[in-house]
Order: structure tokens, then sequence, then C-alpha cells
């Protein structure tokens, strides 16, 4: 009755306008608008105490928390309140704790400041380890303001609103409350269980909260998914859906059901009063009808913790006179100068002092029924409280919410003393990885972590007197319990000053109630509460309630509000008048006490709590982690694999194209009525070659390689020929008496053994030779009967090495005679073939010099040569005498022994010479040449030439045929140097130069040794004046003096030397590369210690410097990366090149610094995938919390455990670092080596996609900020934009067709093409060009050097055919092939700069081509005499061009450019050598008579014999160190040389260890620029 006259007053007044309080206490105070809201600082009523004055924790010299904890709360257990206060005064007030503070989130990021428990401890360390701890966070802090200097230091954070307004029941923000609230007006289908629909009908549900199954019991579950607090419970150890958690007004009130069951008494009372307000005004909207529901819910709640629960917590003051102590006033006014902040000695300390009255359990009883009530498990035990943790829901489906109020209200809680239940002792809850806690511990560990001071400072900054022993903190309880005190004086080592405020607090309580301290405090903060909140109910000036309205609420009790929202529990019996005691004075309803005391003398346990269980988050991952990181390595042998496999598959392809060539080679053969056999010749162990086998002419088998242009062997029939088989098999072999090795085939298939067989044994038999046919059974025999070509070049190896070994141990004893070693003697039957003395010495096996020399060696005339004939050869060469070596020769080439050597027989062993190097030379020149040779000795008339006369001619050269040898493979018998030097005028051959110039570098061999080099241009004769020469270079005797070689600098010093030139030849190189690596590491460490430093992101925390390892190198890589787009910008390196901005930037050097730039980037790839697998690992092994703190951008729902497969696979920081790590192995392995010669294709194709998904993963692997913001874009950006625009340029440039007007296939498969040249198409001479074949594949693109000089209308390449691309397009562009058709187009990308072009910027410079390398310097030398004809200035005074070819016939085309620039340079600015290759060896006796011949006739024809061309011809390899060293000679003005070479590699490194080697001394330096095909 009592209650609707009520109602309907206030509703008398709510139709008028108000103000409702906010949900977030957002300007409940006018003049401070933030001031209580959430995450408000908690206010410092006594000065903080940090060890470091700013936040470092204080206490740090008290004793152990959990030490502390057993003996402070230790004593008799079970002991009842003394006035009776019930288990519903404990939790009613855990509620109110709830509503008004909330610290405990940890700090983001995690602090950990850990409990060590002591060793042995009986809960935590039963086995004794001494490595246990008790996890424990540091609270969240105000991070903008404070914690940085002692003027601010660290304030805690209060997340909740600090006002008694209701937060706890309806949430602190208004979208929490959104979802809380069921915004419906008519609610029809509603069923008729619900709780309230006896009483107010099931249709009006305006103002009312949701709730399950809209049965009005309980809160509706947390389907919308609230952020509720959702820790796993310890009974159970299952992580579960933080679904099952009823949705609540604060985030920990489904901790345990008794805490829950006081905010559903909540919940329902506000749907209570929503139903009698919507009732009695149907006009009202939902939003008026839930407002007014709500202030008057909070109204009722406010008084009844204020003076209904408050009052009793504190007790009065003692009678007798007390320090400070004041009993609870009536409100007068509100005050907006009251501060209503939650204070941290309050929030730390002072409001866990009920946690000595906890119970251990919780009774359930049923109503009151025929004068009994029926308690739940009474036999056993109640609801036992460790064990109830985050499972409420459990406990409500099998009992409801009265039974539960009812067994709270009956139950009386433990005595207000220093003792606490073990169930929070021992078995508080904690987080998955350690399920048990201390809450006593963790009470005292937050207390130093908000820096409270000690209990003797806190009391007198509060006012209160310090307390000097103690004994005086509390002389009643030490004298109850003189154990305790002996702990605690032990405990702290009597320093009463160092005892915790809260351990202080407890020791005070007494009589009841909290000790002065805690009182104090605790009085404080609710009166600043009710004082300070402008919405206080008592607070008229509002305009929520009026005095009338006031006095009704004062009249509502805490039964009154179960009992409504509980209509079936009897007012009369089942519930107490005070439900927060038990106690007979006035009360006739105590129908239903406890049956005992929980934890009494009468009651022992028989439920135990759930012991302590740890718990590893990386368990489950061990494999995933494995198998990731194996599979990455897989991956790379995968494309490792994939790449030689492709590359095989190439090689293949180049196979097809070749069985091709011989397909129509085979159809060549049958159209010239040849018939050949092919097949495999087996040559040895793994080793085959395919040939073809032609019967006949005559009695010969002839052998030859697949294609037919060379032949490899030749059977006589001079004898009866063996022919071996095997039954099962398709191998076979030849033997014929004088063959040096059988000839081992194999077939496809029998048919094809079976026909040439029988093609053999009717050959042979056609000619009258008897063929012995035997089956050798198996193969396996077969190979070991034959004698295999490999077989028989093991035995000549030996041949020889014995053979030389026996020469030089004779040359040095010359009177030892003829002795012979045994491994000699064992070859002594051995001989060998004409065509393996050839094969040895290098030449032709029918050429006229191989033809004499071996008859002159076959003594016997029996067709070999055998090992002591062989001996007596080498001998000659190594210790005859120049005329032994003459006489050696004249016998050779007397043909008809007739003792004279005739103009004809003179002729033949010239042409032999020339014969050896595959030189055309015209009979009339070789006519001329013996004509002038025997004038200059005045033989003139002679017909014929004697001993006498031919050793006279040699005469001149006796010092050098002395030095001449066989160079046999094996010999090392000393021999001359190859050199050209430059220096000295012409010199009379018979006498020496009267002056020598000193030379520029020097070696000594030992101390005193002096090697002298020997030059292999032979001293030339004064010229003849009927002969002028116009070449530059013979002003100048293009010969060497004997140069004294000695280094004299030391081994440390040569280093010094070769160390300043090498910064001399590469200062820009060297300061842009460090530079460059210098900006690198500037981001590097940048990036690092930004990471480490940053301890507000936490992540040192869980990495160490891992973390910032990871971070770094991930910016290191970013950084380069980005900038390797710049080196990869050909057209804008080309455009800068041809500015001043060359002076000072080496942009040839583009490639080098992209491989630099790329095994940089791989190097801090390879990093940062280290330090994330070291990473991912250490996030793994976080809590689920720890993570969504530290990883804020990333979400995952309470009940799930990111696992290694979440962050590898499941973020995007993760896949795509994965996919980029995949990305990096695929392109830096085709990137190799072998796959840009192999399968160039591959290399462009991986490349090319590579780079636009490494950028793309690149972008997206930043944006899951895993550790930081995104960065790479700002990397990317600007280089980007600028590989952009180039390649725009190339594209709108490429894709233009471009006619070919001409094309030719020259001679080493050599494709000569040339084209229209575009109209804007302006390039130097040395640059070169991508060019992609419309017949072949439009996108394909191949870098070619033009050989065309920038004068010319049209380009020119020389292609050469080494791959299936240039193979094709020899094929595409054979007239043979087109017909009458046009040439097919090509697209032209270019022209690209590159080293070579800079030719011109040095006064001397060497141009070393080689192979088809040669093509740049076509260019440069046509472009050279078109400058210099054209009468413009030239930097460069002096060009040398070195042109290595094994003959020259090679490339015929670069003789005519030659010969073409030498007819137009008349300022003999170019000097051309020419150096044929034909022999491995650079001094013998066949380049000795090469070299008589060739200067003959340069002497009387001012040209080549071999060439035709004006430049000096060599034979063997040149000697680039001895070159180098005759230019210092000549131009010794000059202080850098310029050399560039091309060609193959093995060629260029020649060269740059040339320039290595001379850099090392005092003397010009040499700057040398390469390119490699």
């Amino acid at each position: 009755m009592f209650y609707t006259v009520f109602v309907l007053h206030f509703a008398a007044i709510a139709v008028q306008g108000k103000e409702f309080p906010p949900y977030n206490g957002w300007f409940n105070n006018r003049g401070n608008p933030d001031s209580g809201t959430p995450d408000s600082i908690l206010s410092r009523r006594l000065s903080p105490h940090y060890q470091d004055g700013v936040y470092f924790p204080s206490g740090w010299n008290r004793p152990n928390p959990r030490t502390i904890s057993l003996n402070l709360t230790s004593g008799t257990p079970g002991l009842p309140s003394s006035d009776g206060k019930t288990a519903l005064f404990y939790f009613f007030g855990q509620h109110v704790m709830q509503e008004i503070v909330d610290s405990t989130r940890p700090g983001c990021p995690p602090e950990f400041f850990n409990i060590r428990i002591p060793a042995g401890d009986s809960s935590f360390d039963p086995g004794n380890t001494g490595t246990v701890a008790i996890p424990y966070q540091r609270s969240r802090y105000q991070t903008s303001n404070s914690g940085y200097s002692p003027n601010h230091p660290r304030d805690q954070l209060n997340e909740v609103t600090s006002f008694l307004d209701g937060s706890a029941i309806y949430g602190h923000a208004r979208a929490w409350v959104d979802k809380l609230r069921l915004f419906a007006r008519n609610c029809t289908n509603r069923p008729d269980t619900n709780i309230f629909a006896s009483q107010y009908g099931t249709a009006d549900c305006r103002g009312e909260l949701r709730s399950v199954n809209d049965l009005g019991e309980f809160p509706e579950l947390n389907i919308q998914g609230l952020p509720l607090n959702n820790p796993v419970p310890p009974t159970t150890r299952n992580v579960q859906d933080a679904k099952r958690l009823h949705q609540t007004g604060g985030r920990n009130i489904n901790e345990n059901p008794f805490l829950l069951a006081i905010d559903v008494i909540w919940f329902r009372h506000h749907n209570w009063l929503a139903r009698n307000i919507g009732k009695l005004h149907s006009d009202w909207s939902e939003e008026k009808v839930f407002q007014e529901a709500r202030i008057q819910n909070v109204a009722t709640y406010q008084k009844i913790v204020f003076y209904d629960w408050l009052p009793y917590l504190l007790g009065s003051c003692p009678t007798s006179s007390a320090e400070m102590c004041q009993n609870l006033t009536a409100y007068t006014e509100y005050s907006n100068g009251v501060s209503v902040a939650i204070s941290n000695v309050f929030e730390a300390a002072a409001k866990h002092y009920d946690v000595t009255m906890a119970p251990p359990g919780v009774f359930r009883r049923s109503k009151y029924n025929n004068g009994g009530c029926v308690f739940r498990n009474t036999s056993s035990d109640p609801l036992r409280v460790c064990n109830t943790y985050w499972n409420g829901n459990e406990i409500f489906q099998e009992s409801n919410i009265a039974e539960v109020i009812m067994g709270m209200a009956s139950q009386i809680l433990e005595k207000e003393d220093h003792i606490v239940t073990s169930d929070l002792l021992n078995f508080y809850h904690g987080p998955l990885e350690f399920s048990r806690r201390d809450l006593v511990a963790l009470i005292i560990q937050q207390g130093r972590d908000h820096g409270l001071p000690d209990y003797n400072t806190a009391r007198e900054e509060l006012g209160l007197t310090r307390r000097s022993t103690f004994e005086e903190i509390n002389p009643t309880l030490f004298a109850s319990y003189p154990s305790l005190l002996s702990w605690m004086e032990t405990i702290y080592g009597g320093d009463l000053d160092s005892v915790d405020l809260f351990v202080g607090g407890m020791l005070e309580t007494g009589d009841d109630k909290p000790g002065e301290l805690f009182r104090l405090i605790i009085q404080d903060q609710f009166v600043r509460l009710r004082n300070g909140d402008r919405f206080w109910f008592e607070n008229t000036r509002n305009s929520l309630f009026n005095e009338t309205e006031v006095a009704a609420i004062h009249q509502v009790t805490f039964r009154d509000v179960i009992l409504r929202t509980n209509p079936s529990l009897n007012e009369s019996v089942d519930i107490q008048d005070n439900p927060f005691f038990w106690n007979s004075m006035n009360d006739t309803r105590l129908l239903c006490p406890q049956p005992f005391q929980i934890d009494g003398p009468n009651h022992t346990w028989t439920t135990t709590c759930t012991t302590l269980e740890t718990y590893d988050y990386f368990s489950g991952s061990e494999a995933s982690y494995a198998i990731v990181f194996a599979a990455i390595g897989l991956f790379v042998l995968f494309s490792l694999l994939l790449m030689y496999l492709l590359g095989k598959r190439q090689e293949k392809r180049v196979l097809s194209l070749k069985k091709r060539v011989i397909s129509k080679h085979k159809v060549s053969l049958r159209n010239s009525g040849i018939e050949a056999t092919f097949a495999i010749e087996i040559l040895g162990e793994n080793k085959t070659q395919e040939v073809q086998v032609i019967l006949g002419p005559s009695k010969q088998i002839v052998v030859k390689n697949a294609t037919g242009n060379r032949k490899l062997q030749t059977f006589m029939l001079d004898d009866n020929i063996e022919i071996y088989t095997t039954t099962a098999g398709t191998s076979m072999f030849v033997r014929t008496k004088k063959a040096t090795y059988d000839m081992v085939l194999s077939f496809t298939d029998l048919d094809s053994l079976y026909e040439f067989v029988a093609k053999l044994k009717s050959f042979v038999t056609s000619h009258g030779v008897d063929a012995k046919e035997e089956d050798l059974g198996s193969y396996r025999v077969l190979l070991q009967e034959a004698n295999t070509k490999q077989k028989r070049d093991e035995l000549l190896k030996i041949f020889f090495k014995a053979a030389l070994a026996q020469a030089v141990k004779m040359s040095k004893d010359r009177s030892a005679g003829w002795t012979w070693s045994k491994e000699a003697a064992k070859l002594i039957n051995v001989g060998i073939s004409k065509e393996e003395f050839a094969q040895y010495l290098k030449l032709k096996p029918n050429s006229s010099f191989v033809e004499q020399m071996f008859s002159v060696a076959d003594v016997d005339d029996d067709g070999e040569v055998s090992f002591r004939e062989f001996l007596n050869i080498v001998v000659l060469f190594t210790k005859g005498s120049a005329k032994d070596k003459a006489r050696l020769m004249f016998d050779m080439y007397d043909l008809d022994k007739s003792g004279e050597l005739s103009r004809e027989e003179f002729q033949v062993m010239l042409k032999s010479m020339v014969e050896m190097v595959d030189a055309s030379v015209e009979l009339e020149q070789i006519d001329e040449l013996v004509k002038q040779m025997m004038t200059s000795y005045g033989l003139g008339s002679k017909q014929s030439l004697t001993l006498e006369d031919f050793q006279k001619m040699m005469s001149q050269y006796s010092s050098d045929l002395s030095e001449a040898s066989l160079n046999i493979p094996g010999n090392t018998a000393p021999r001359a140097n190859l050199s050209i030097s430059i220096t000295g005028p012409i010199a009379n051959p018979n006498q020496e130069s009267a002056e020598k110039p000193k030379p520029k570098y020097q070696k000594t061999t030992g101390t005193t040794k002096i090697r002298k080099a020997r030059m292999t241009l032979k001293r030339l004769e004064k010229e003849s004046s009927e002969v002028p020469i116009q070449r530059r270079h013979t002003k100048h005797v293009k010969s060497v003096q004997v140069v004294q070689e000695e280094y004299t600098e030391s081994k440390l010093k040569r280093r010094w030397i070769a160390f300043i030139k090498w910064n001399q030849n590469n200062s820009q190189q060297i300061f842009w590369a460090t530079l460059y690596i210098l900006l690198t590491a500037g981001v590097f460490l940048q990036a690092f210690f930004a990471v480490a430093s940053n301890q507000a992101s936490g992540l040192s925390r869980i990495g160490s410097w891992v973390m910032a390892l990871a971070r770094a190198s991930a910016a290191g890589l970013m950084f380069n990366f980005s900038t390797l787009l710049l080196t990869m910008s050909r057209n804008t390196i080309t455009l800068l090149r041809e500015t001043f901005l060359h002076l000072y930037i080496p942009f040839d050097s583009a490639i080098p610094m992209h491989k630099l730039v790329a095994w940089m980037a791989l190097f801090f790839t390879g990093v940062h995938v280290i330090a994330h697998g070291i990473n991912f690992y250490s996030i793994s092994t976080q809590s689920p919390a720890d993570l969504l703190c530290l990883f804020r951008d990333y979400w995952y729902p309470s009940n799930y455990l990111p696992s290694f497969v979440f962050w590898a696979f499941q973020t995007i920081t993760g896949i795509t670092g994965i996919i980029l790590t995949l990305i990096v192995i695929v392109m830096y392995i085709f990137a190799s080596d072998f796959a840009r010669r192999k399968i160039f294709h591959w290399f462009q194709l991986t490349h090319k996609f590579g780079f636009v998904a490494l950028y793309f993963f690149s972008v997206l692997h930043g944006s899951g900020t895993l550790i930081s913001s995104p960065r790479f874009y700002l990397y990317f950006l600007p280089f980007g934009m600028i590989y952009t625009l180039d390649t725009l340029y190339s594209i709108s440039r490429k894709r233009i067709e471009i006619a070919v007007v001409k094309a030719e296939l020259l001679p080493s498969d050599v494709t000569h093409l040339e084209f229209k040249r575009p109209s804007n198409f302006d390039y130097k001479a040395g640059q070169w060009v991508r060019i992609a074949c419309l017949a072949q594949s439009p996108s394909e693109y191949h870098p070619f050097t033009l050989s065309s000089a920038p004068h010319e209308e049209t380009l020119k390449l020389h292609i050469r055919a080494v791959g299936p691309w240039t193979m094709n397009l020899r094929s595409i562009y054979n007239r043979e092939t087109l017909g009458d058709s046009p040439y097919p187009k090509l697209f032209l990308d270019g022209p690209f700069g590159e080293g070579h072009q800079d030719w011109y910027k040095y006064d001397v410079s060497v141009l070393v081509g080689g192979g088809i390398g040669v093509t740049p310097f076509a260019s440069i030398l046509k472009d050279l005499v078109n400058t210099t004809q054209s009468g413009k200035a030239v930097t460069c005074k002096a060009v040398y061009f070195i042109w290595v070819t094994r003959d020259q016939k090679q490339y015929e085309w670069l003789t005519d450019i030659i010969a073409e620039v030498e007819s137009k340079d008349k300022k003999m600015i170019l000097n051309t050598h020419i150096f044929i290759t034909q022999f491995p060896q650079k001094f013998d006796l066949r380049t000795t008579m090469l070299y008589i011949c060739e200067q003959h006739f340069q002497k009387f024809a001012g040209k080549s014999l071999f060439t035709g061309l004006r430049a000096t011809t060599h034979f063997g390899r040149p000697d680039f160190k001895h070159f180098l060293i005759s230019l210092a000679d000549e131009h010794t003005a000059v202080k850098k040389f310029g050399v560039f070479s091309c060609g193959p590699s093995p060629m260029t490194n020649s060269v740059d260890k040339a320039c290595s080697t001379l850099n090392k001394f005092q003397g010009p330096s040499y700057s040398h620029h390469f390119e490699n095909f």
C-alpha cells in the first residue's frame, strides 16, 4: 500500500521536465564536469611513496606479501560475526564496491609485479622449487600526464563512475545501457511465466531491461557481446564463451553467483518499478518510463547503501573519546567543492577490510513451510565459494535466486578480525596460466603498486597518532594471539615503519568494526560520494524528488526490495526484517537459522577446492610452429629443385633444337646419297655423346659428331675386326687391331642394333675382311671388356705425364743416359695414333705440321708413336739447342729427303704454320713471303736451302728457338711470358739500346733471383724506306726489352697501395655505397631504438630486444626494397648520366648497386624472418588478455586462445609475412646466375611479377600494425613514383613496332640484325637496348649492345645464338625459312647507359673484347673514327683495342669494321692487337714460326698475313699484366688508365686480376669496367 502511494505521488511530478542523471557521470559536477567519470584518476588522500618518487612500487624493503598473508591471517577460522552480520551483508558490500570503483583491469602495456612464493609453500609450491610466483600485473594509470616526474607521479584509474548512480546495474555508458534495455512498448508474446505477469500482465513492457527468454528472472545473456570480464572458471579450466554470462552494468558482476544474485535483485527491481510507472502512465514514452524507473531504483540503492548498510559496516564510535571518529550525520546539501573521486588508499587498502568476514561457503534454503526450512546439501556442504567463481549460470540452473538470497540471509558471516578464510587465502581465482591465488597477498601487492605509504605514515598524514610498538596497534588482539605479535615483529624485523598500510589496518580490527584508520578512510569516502553528488536522492534542488518523495524513499528497506522482486516469497515468514543481520533483538521472523557455522568446530569440509593449475599458452602450437618453418625451408629446396628442373627442361629444349638440326642433317645426308647410322657412343662411365657412323668410303669406318661437322675417329679395316654384343640390351662395341680405343655404341632398340650389325658385317666382308662376332651376355661385362675412350684417355694422361717426368729427369742429369723409371717401363708397349698426337698438341690431325712431326717421331713407321719415340721428341724440345730444333724443322719439311729445302717445301712449311690457326692466306702471299725472307738473308737467287742456309735464317731467333717447346699439356718446362711492350725507339737487332727506360714495376723472387720475361714479339729490323708504314704504333718498337721485374714493396705495403688505388678508382662508388649503408644503418638504428625505448608499447617485455630487431630489420628491408626501384629506373639513370651529375654519381654502377641493395634487403629479410619466428613464439606464450592490450588492432572473443596458427595465418601481418617470405625466396633463387643463364625468361617473369606482388603485400603487411603503424608507404611512395614514371615512359616507347631492314646469319652462330632507327632515338657508342621479337613473344625482352655507331642511320645488333630464344631468333630471320615474307618486326626499349660509353673520359683507354663481347667496341671504334674525322675534340689521346678470338674467321664481320676504321683513322689514335687463341700456351715452337712469318709479312706488305689488317696479330692468349706495364712505360704522364673489357668471365677476370695486381704497386692506377656475356 505504501509503495502505491509513493509511485502515485512521484508520478504526479514526473510529467514535469527534469534533468536525468548521466550514465557516465559527465557534468554531475558543473564546475568540474569530468569529476567522478569513468577512467578518472584515483585521488591521493596520502602522498605517494613510490620508490623513485615517480612510479616504481613502494615497499621495496618490505617482506614478501605471501609470507605476510600467511602469518597475518592465521588463527582459528569459523568464528561467527559478533553482531550477527549475514552473508547477504558481505555480498551486498561487494556489489557496492563494484558500483563505485574498478581498478582490476591491468595496465597496458602489462607490467608484471609478481609475488614470489616461498619455497615449499604447501598451496603454491609443494614441489619446493623456489621458482613459483603469483602473477600480478600493475594497475592501469593515466599515461598522458602522470608517471613521468616526481611532480606528476603515477596516478591509477577508476574505470567506472565513482557515484552511487547504479552503474553496476545499468552500465556507465549510453551504448552499454542501450544493450541492456528492451526498447519495446508492447510485449504481447511475452510468456505467462514471467515473474511479474500475475501482478501486472504481459502486454505493457515500456522501460524494462532485457531478460532471459523474457521471463524477467535474469538479465539477458551476453549475446550482444558486452565487454564483460570472462576468466576461465578454476574448477573446470575450460575456456568458455562470454555469451554464457548475464548482461550486467559491471564487468565483474558475474564473478560469483552470490554477487550476481544481488545484481539480479536490482535488475528485477527496475523492471518492477517500470511496470508500476507504466501502469499508471499509459501516455508516457518508453524512454520516460525507463528514466523514471532508473532514478527511483538508484535512489533506493543510495538509501540502502548509505543508511542501511554503511553504518553497520563502520559501527558506531566508541563511547570513550576516540581520535577523528565521528558517526554518520544526516544529509544537509550538495557541495560542488567536494571531490567524489575514489581515493587510492580506499581502493588499494580500506575497501578490502571486509575480506575478513568473507564466508568460505554459502547456504541455499527453501521457503518456510510447515514450521521449518530446507537447506540444500546440509548433509554435506553448502556452495563452496572457491568452486563457484565464474560459473554462476551452472548454480542457477539448479537453484533460483530466492533460494540463494534466503540462504545468505540466514547465514552468519565470519568474525570481524584478522583471520581470512582459506578459500580466499589459497584458492582465490586467477588467470588460466595460474588458476589459484592469494587474495590477501594481492591486496598487499596492490597497495605497493599504487605507491601507498607505510601504516604509520598513513596514520600521521590522516591526523592519527603514530604507533610506537606493534602491540599498540591492537593490544586486545595481540593479547588473544600473542604468536601473531611475535610473527609480525619477526617478519618486519621490529620496524613498525615498514608495516604495509593494509596489514596495519587489518590488525586494528576489533569490536565488530574496522579500526580507526580504516573507519576514517571508508567514512570519508562515502560521505564525499554523498555530499558531492548533485543527483543524490536527498538533494531536492535537482528536481528529481521533493521532500515527500525523499521521505518515502527513506522508508524502503532491502527487505522490501527482495520481496518486490521475488513475488513467490511470503513476507511474513521467508525473510527477516533486516536481511543484513541474524539477530533475535526486535525481529520475530528468524524462523530459518543456519544449520551450522561454516568452518566452525561442528563442520568438516567434504568438498575440496580445486588446486592450483598452470597453463602453457604455447601448448598445441609446437607442431604447427615446426611445420611452418620446416615448410619454408622445404619451399627453398622446392624452389631450387624447380629452378633446376626448369633449367634441365630448357636444356632439353636446346637439345631439341639441336636435334632438329641433326634431323635436317640426316635428310641432307640421305639426299646426298650418304648412308649414316645414328647412335649413342659410350665414352665411359656416365659419359656419352650422340654420333653418326659412316661406313666408307673405301676400307674405313668414320665416326663423326651428330651434326657431322667434326670427325671424331676413323677405324681402318687393315685387319680383322671384332664385334661384341649382348644377349639382353641394345649395346655393342667394335674393336680393330690398329684402333686406339673401341667404338662402343648404344641404340634405341634391338632392331636398330641388329640392323647396324648386319650392315657392318656386310660392309666388312665386302672388303675382304673377316668379322668375328661374340656375345658377352650382359651390358656390365661388355663395358668391362671394352676399351672405352675414357679408359684410353686415362692411359694417355699417364703416358704423357710419365714422358714429361722422364724428360725433365734426363734434362737435369744429362749423364744419366737412358735409365727407365718403373712408371715409364709399364708404358713401353703403349703407342699413340696420329689423331691422339694431334689432339694433345691441340692441332688438327690433317694439318701438315702434324703430318710431318708425326712422320719424324714414328721412327719405325708402324703408324704409332711409342713411348720411347715420343720421349725422344720431348727430350729434344726440353734440352735441345736452337740448331737442334731448326734441324728438326728442316728435316720435317725436307719431304723428298734430298738434304735441301726447296722453295716449294719451304712454302709447305709456312703454309702448315698458317693452317694451325685456321687462317686464310692466299698462295701468292706465301710465295711473296718466301721470296722476301730469302732475299733479306741474301738467298734470293737460290731455288733451295741447305741446312746451313736455314740455320742462318733462324740464327737471329736462336734465343727464342732455345726457349721454344712443344707445349704439350702438363709440360712445366720454363718459358718466356707473352707481353706487348711499347718502349724505346727502333733498334738494330744486333746491338743493344744505348739507354733503357727505367721500369715502373719491379719484382724480386726470393732475395736475389731475378726472373726475365722474354718477349714473344721478335725484334724488328730497321724499317725499309721503300715500305712506309703509317700506323701510329710503328713509330715505336712494338717489342719488349728484357724487362727486369722487381717488386721491392713488402707484402703489407703492396696491400696498402692496392687499397689506396682501389679507393682512387672507386672513390665515387665507395662514397655512395658507404652513404647508402650508413643511411640504411640509420634507418635500422632509429627503428630499433624507437621500439626498444618505447616502454609504453610493452613489446619489449614480450620479445625483449628481438621485437625491436624485427621492427628495425623491417625498416631496413622496406628502405632497401624501396630504393631498389631507383636502380631499376633505367631511363632515369640514362638521362641523369648525361647531366653534370655524372661527375659526382657513378650511374654506371647501377647494377652493382642493385646487387648490393638486394643483398642488404635479403640480409634484413632473413633477420626479420628469424626475429619474427622468435617473436611469434614469444607472442604465442602470452595470455590472450595481454595480447589484446599489446595488439589493440586485433580482436578475438574472450573464449579464444590465439595460437601460433592464429598469428601466422589469421592475421594480415602473419599471412602476408609468410607470402612475402615465399615471394622473396622465389625471386632471389630465380635471380641466381644459374637461372639467368639457363632460364632467363623465368628470371624476368619472377622479377616482373614478383616485385609487383612484393610491394602489394608489403603494403598489406604493414597495414596489420602488429608492432607499429604502417610505414612502408613512406619509403615506397617517392621511389615508386619515379619507377612508375620511368616504366610508363618505357611502355610508351617500346610498344612501337620497328621494321627490320636487313638480317644476316654470320659464322659462329651470330645473327646480324639491322633495323630502322626511330626519329627520337639518340644514343652513345657502347650503350645497349632491349628488344622483343614479335614472332616469338612480344613481352619477352632481352638486352643486347648496339654495334652501330650514333652517326649511322640504322641500328645494328650482332646476336650470338646460345639459348632457345636466340636460337629461335636465328631461325626466324633465316631467309630460307622466311621465303618472300618480310622480316618479323621488333619492339625496342632503350637506349640504356653503361660503363663502356665512358671510354672517351680517359687519356688512354684500353678496350678488350672477347667472343660476342666485341659488339660494344664495334660501335665505339666506328664512333671514335667518325668523331676524329669530324674535327671534334677528343679527350682520349690513345685507344688500344685488344681483340681476343679463337681464329680470325670467328667474327669476320668485326674484321671488316676494323679495316674500315683503320682506313679512316688519320690521327693514329687507335692501336689494334688481335690475339688468335688457337693454342692454349703462349710460347712454343709453332708460335715462334708464326711470329717469324707474321713480322716478315708486315715488313714488306704493311698488313697482317692472317687478317689482312694493319693491326698486329699475336698467337696465344694475352698477358694483360705485362701489356698494362708497357702502357705505363709508353704514357709516363698518364696517372689513370681506363680499361674496358667485355666477353666471357674468364677473360674479364684475367683483365681484372691484372688491374688489381698492378694497383698494388707504385705507379699509375687502372680503372676496370667490365661486362660478361
